[in-house]
């Protein structure tokens, strides 16, 4: 998808930036793409890279490390997805870190993030306007909201919702390399999300939803992802977009920014969110993370079944699962499908998020 169609389909073509000095003596077009290519090497966290080393390195692979540290990195996790959906030989395309990692295996990963241009915590902007780390650090709460939210509302793709919660705003990179300078549409202590989506379009002619899923299409990332990150912010948005709307919501309200209650109340509804459960997220979310599990009922999974399902929330492949257990595929399979008939799962996914929500695992 380009700009150009999404301006047929009603959308408002990119403008020159009246303030952007020599630059903007550029076409457009030129301008955009160079906006795109900067915007892939967005670099990646140090701390991000080492975890990635260090788990990819280590005598025995530790693929859960490997996954959560790219999972908490925008720029690896597009680097990683990217890659993965290059081939395009998945039906549907490759939209969680998981299954990207069992693409590309750790070798594959711990190349990408070796190559990878970085940042530190302490670094300056490194030439953006929107700092590296005031990014990571929304793209990073909204995750985590989104986490939770899927936990209470009984989301299955939880590795899908996670990508896209992490890089539902990488369209704001784009919208920072064209504009410099134009803090306003940045500001999100006294602006609500949709009030600068609004002013985005009616002073830029764009906004960075619409940029976000051109940006998503351009990398080849499943169109799931696309949409969501495209229509976040649109008011009829469900699914997959309801529940990144939501949780980006609720992120900018847990670090004190301005938000619509009327809008974020809507938006949990189409969620499957009771005004209730909202109440608690809000009250929970800031709170710190509770490490000891709430067991609801007993467990009716053997050891060694909750050994498989321990591997598999931790990102292993059944190759993984068998040699790290001295088991044989076909055993691991039979494990597993003994463990969806106990606790009516229907898949691994979902096996997963019950035992953790019930406290197993």
């Amino acid at each position: 998808m380009s700009v150009t169609t999404a301006q047929s389909n009603g959308k408002v073509p990119l403008q020159e930036d009246p303030k952007a000095g020599s630059r903007s003596a550029a076409a457009p077009g030129s301008r955009l793409a160079e906006a795109f290519e900067a915007v892939e090497r967005f670099p990646v966290l140090i701390e991000s890279r080492e975890r990635v080393i260090a788990a990819a390195t280590a005598e025995t692979a530790r693929v859960g490390d490997i996954v959560a540290a790219v999972e908490c990195d925008v720029a690896l996790t597009v680097a990683v997805l990217r890659q993965a959906n290059r081939s395009g030989l998945v039906a549907g395309g490759i939209a969680g870190i998981p299954a990207a990692l069992e693409a590309l295996k750790p070798a594959g990963v711990l190349a990408l993030a070796g190559t990878a241009p970085s940042f530190d915590f302490f670094d300056s902007n490194g030439g953006w306007d929107l700092k590296p780390e005031r990014f990571r650090v929304h793209a990073l709460a909204t995750q985590r909201a989104a986490d939770r939210l899927g936990r209470i509302v009984g989301w299955i793709d939880r590795d899908e919702l996670a990508v896209a919660a992490l890089l539902h705003d990488v369209g704001r990179l784009v919208i920072s390399r064209l504009h410099p300078g134009y803090k306003v549409y940045f500001d999100a202590i006294s602006r609500t999300p949709e009030q600068r989506l609004r002013e985005e379009r009616e002073q830029l002619g764009i906004d960075h939803a619409l940029v976000g899923g051109v940006l998503a299409r351009r990398w080849n990332l499943p169109s799931r992802i696309a949409v969501a990150i495209e229509r976040h912010h649109a008011e009829d948005a469900d699914g997959l977009p309801a529940m990144v709307a939501t949780a980006d919501m609720v992120a900018h309200y847990c670090q004190g920014e301005a938000i619509s209650p009327e809008r974020l109340r809507s938006s949990a509804e189409r969620c499957g969110l009771s005004p209730e459960a909202l109440r608690d997220l809000l009250y929970e979310l800031p709170l710190p993370v509770q490490d000891v599990s709430r067991v609801s009922e007993p467990c009716p999974l053997s050891s060694r079944e909750l050994d498989v399902l321990r591997h598999l929330s931790e990102g292993m492949v059944y190759k993984q699962i068998a040699s790290e257990m001295h088991l044989s595929v076909s055993t691991i399979r039979t494990h597993l499908h003994n463990v969806y008939g106990k606790i009516g799962a229907v898949d691994r996914a979902q096996a997963v998020l019950l035992s953790r929500d019930r406290g197993w695992i």
